[in-house]
């Protein structure tokens, strides 16, 4: 009775007039920045969120998770009308959905899109109802220990965020734990590493942080390299699949969404390996797998049920842990600390209706995204022809505004200058950006949680090791480590094996 009793809450939270309104702004936003490649969702709720700061907390974060489950949605569409994935995770639709729309079956491929996008989001937000509330209560029972030791685990496990070196993986949590300690020390009020500057005795802001590495410099980034788009779609006819498509794409619909949601609730970008997973799942077990490549519809429906089931499941570590599964959740954890709501599994209890509001949020959201992409694909599509050097400046000019009117302070455009140049830097030396704000927001915890397991055993680390689920933590967070830096170990000594055996 007690989950019906929350769900009722939850649709009496989501079903307000204001809810349901920048739920269906989020969604068709995230539709947008997941058409146009290069923007994505996550440099989009880096920018919106001095916006969201006016809202009702539960208003925001319905609207950013919007945006997120928009944009793995909206890149299908591209990738099946022009071969253009506008999403990482697209990229696996378009092998064979462009096939078919070059074939004449658009109009199949996008509704297969809708249909597999669909069932795998419900399923998933299932998923999160069902498990999300017993994972926050064995967290509950945790103390200061534990927490230091899940954090550090959720800062290794952030190694699987980077695509290129550990060790600059590694380098870049640590810069991003040395910003988090910027400011006074909470316990004696000393400041620290200010440098006599005022503005920063209460530390660096997240939202200029956020900004500017993620936006700006993702800009400048795509400004470098910005190539001409040739829009090439014909008009899309049928759109329903036959019967026997239906029994074709049920399977792959099931076995997509199982391993998405298992995929999504680990670090790292989910999302694009369920994708991938399912592909080369789907092509195993085809009864006709020379299809594959050439128009196959389990191609896109195994691909699209994966990455849409893992983008809703990537929300159960955030919800229940306060541990961001990959960027935009690290993101969604620092509008979640901006709002002054609790992180981790008090969430739960302490802001019931944001919670379950958000939760079911997501099936009104995957709702409008049926209702809303079918009819409007070629207003997706038009919008590839717009010069990006036209969307920047007022994507910057927005950002700017919003984030100035947190606090009317001069300082925070600076700082978003200064961090927009910086995350540019480090996407030129690859290094990539994601684990140093998951350093920068995961540090002060870690910090805090540190010290107070030190207060309450007199500063004997061994409490560390001597609670059994401490234990286990830091033990599962040195193998992650240890796997982490392996395939590097094994890469460099095969390049010195085989110069030893040049003559």
């Amino acid at each position: 009775m007690e989950l019906f009793d929350n769900l009722g809450l939850g649709i009496e939270t989501a079903l307000r007039l204001e809810n349901l309104f920048f739920c269906l702004i989020g969604v068709a936003l995230g539709t947008a920045v997941g058409v146009l490649p290069g923007i994505g969702p996550t440099a989009t709720i880096a920018l919106l969120l001095p916006i969201t700061f006016n809202f009702e907390p539960v208003t925001a974060l319905i609207m950013l998770a919007g945006i997120y489950y928009g944009a793995q949605y909206g890149g299908s569409t591209t990738a099946i009308l022009i071969n253009l994935p506008g999403e990482s995770s697209a990229a696996v639709t378009a092998i064979d959905g462009h096939e078919m729309a070059r074939k004449g079956r658009a109009g199949v491929a996008l509704a297969t899109a809708a249909i597999g996008s669909f069932a795998a989001g419900t399923v998933a937000t299932l998923l999160i109802v069902l498990f999300a509330p017993p994972l926050a209560r064995v967290a509950l029972t945790f103390g200061s220990a534990e927490f230091f030791s899940l954090v550090v685990l959720g800062l290794i496990a952030s190694i699987a965020l980077a695509r290129g070196s550990t060790v600059k993986a590694l380098a870049m949590i640590v810069l991003g734990l040395l910003l988090g300690t910027v400011g006074q020390d909470t316990y004696t009020a000393t400041p620290r590493f200010t440098f006599g500057v005022r503005e920063l005795y209460s530390g660096i802001n997240f939202v200029p942080v956020a900004v500017g590495m993620f936006g700006v410099a993702e800009i400048l980034k795509n400004l470098e390299d910005e190539k001409t788009r040739r829009v090439i779609t014909n008009v899309v006819s049928r759109l329903w699949p036959t019967r026997d498509e239906f029994r074709r794409i049920v399977g792959p619909i099931a076995r997509g969404t199982v391993l998405g949601s298992a995929l999504g609730v680990l670090p790292g970008a989910g999302h694009v390996l369920a994708a991938f997973g399912s592909y080369s799942i789907e092509k195993r077990l085809s009864k006709r797998p020379n299809e594959f490549g050439h128009g196959a519809i389990e191609g896109v429906a195994g691909p699209e049920s994966a990455n849409n089931a893992a983008a809703q499941t990537s929300f159960i570590p955030l919800l229940t842990l306060g541990i961001p599964a990959h960027p935009v959740m690290a993101l969604m954890l620092g509008a979640i600390i901006i709002h002054g709501l609790p992180t981790g599994p008090t969430i739960i209890q302490d802001e019931p209706a944001l919670f379950w509001g958000l939760i079911v949020s997501m099936w009104v959201g995957n709702f409008f995204l049926v209702l809303l992409n079918l009819p409007l694909i070629g207003i997706w599509v038009k919008m590839l022809t717009i010069p990006y050097r036209i969307l920047y400046p007022t994507i910057i000019a927005f950002a700017a505004i919003g984030t100035y009117s947190i606090g009317l302070n001069a300082w925070d455009v600076f700082a978003i200058a200064f961090f927009g140049v910086l995350g540019y830097v480090l996407l030129k030396l690859d290094c990539e950006p994601a684990p140093l704000l998951l350093g920068f927001i995961l540090g002060p915890l870690l910090e805090d949680h540190l010290r107070r397991a030190l207060i309450i055993s007199r500063g004997d680390l061994t409490t560390f090791v001597e609670r059994p689920v401490s234990a286990v933590l830091l033990v599962i967070a040195v193998a992650a480590l240890v796997l982490a830096i392996l395939p590097a170990i094994r890469q460099k000594r095969e390049v010195v094996f085989a110069d030893e055996d040049e003559p």
